[in-house]
């Protein structure tokens, strides 16, 4: 199984490893972003917004990280800045990294979403610099991609800022918001360290 630390977004946010009981707290963040998100992720169905859709949907990811190909973390509020969490987390995004390849690739794909109440407050960059630095420090990985919609600029402004680089558009990438569509790619290049 892979993990990372947790890191200190802002006085208020951690990013820290998924657990299953953060079910609770995604069912509602999503509920909440739901139609914020609706242009960027793939259709979802009723069950998906409920605590008991995101309790399998964690099943899933918490199965992935134990057998090495991904690393789901969630983004906390803590308005206290403590690092005590309620027994409900309120959490307020999510980051991913999934498809981890070791060997002589030592690669993984980057996906992040930011709760519509939240936006605008440099948490989706925050969070990605943390995840590349885990990524390099902690997991050993020399490469990182991502894709966004190709007229997803908010997210492109992100990736950019935080050191990657466009590499290409995918055309008919992933099935979002009911079609196919494109999705300009991003790289970033961690280290040169041999695998």
């Amino acid at each position: 199984m892979i993990t990372a630390s947790p890191a200190r977004l802002t006085p208020d946010v951690l990013m820290r490893p998924a657990v299953p009981e953060d079910a609770g707290g995604l069912a509602r963040a999503y509920t909440r972003s739901r139609d914020h998100l609706r242009r960027w992720e793939p259709e979802r169905d009723e069950a998906f917004f409920t605590p008991a859709g995101q309790a399998q949907r964690l099943r899933g990811r918490l199965a992935e990280q134990r057998a090495g190909r991904a690393l789901p973390w969630v983004l906390v509020r803590q308005p206290d800045g403590g690092a005590a969490e309620a027994d409900e987390p309120d959490i307020v995004g999510a980051i991913t990294l999934s498809d981890i390849v070791l060997g002589p690739l030592r690669s993984a794909h980057v996906g992040y979403w930011i709760d519509v109440g939240q936006v605008r407050r440099g948490l989706a960059s925050a969070a990605v610099t943390a995840l590349c630095a885990a990524a390099d420090t902690e997991l050993g990985l020399h490469r990182l991609q991502a894709g966004t919609l190709v007229d997803n600029l908010a997210s492109q402004g992100v990736l950019t800022k935080c050191g990657f680089v466009p590499f290409g558009v995918a055309e008919n990438y992933l099935h979002i918001n009911g079609a196919w569509r494109d999705h300009r790619l991003f790289q970033k290049i961690l280290n040169d360290r041999r695998p």
